[in-house]
């Protein structure tokens, strides 16, 4: 099967961890990029990750609507997109993140959202928090909680 791997950069180790359990399983596996060059115009010229990236240098608000940045996280964006379009199911690695048992962030909702609309199988490690108050999107869209197993 081929499985596209979505989740919180901050769960990248947990990512590549459960890839290589997968891939070991037979399956074709996908991640996230964690670096994108960063063009020499907003001080870069280098891969870096782009959410570091931005809390290094002032955080979201530092950086305008129209600002370089954006144009690079969009490109992201449509990586994963892609990925996820080429998958038979997508993979959710959501562990504990700022005080949250089952963290899903916003970035991974979207991806939910993309595999779900796309009809793949929806597979998710940890159950989602109730403290996400879109837990219920979530669920609706069917996913299947595996556990850290990792049977697919």
């Amino acid at each position: 099967m081929r499985i596209t791997i979505c989740g919180s950069i901050a769960f990248y180790k947990e990512m590549e961890s459960a890839r290589d359990k997968l891939v070991k399983q037979g399956h074709l596996v996908k991640i996230p990029e964690l670096g994108f060059e960063v063009s020499k115009e907003i001080g870069g010229g280098k891969n870096v990750y782009l959410g570091q990236y931005i809390e290094n240098n002032g955080g979201i608000d530092a950086f305008p609507a129209n600002h370089a940045i954006w144009k690079i996280k969009k490109e992201a964006i449509v990586d994963h997109f892609s990925k996820i379009d080429w998958c038979d199911a997508i993979l959710v690695v959501n562990h504990d993140k700022r005080g949250i048992k089952g963290y899903v962030g916003g970035n991974t909702l979207i991806e939910i959202g993309v595999a779900f609309y796309l009809k793949k199988k929806i597979y998710i490690l940890n159950p989602v928090s109730s403290e996400l108050s879109y837990k219920q999107e979530i669920m609706g869209m069917d996913p299947v909680v595996i556990g850290n197993e990792l049977r697919i």
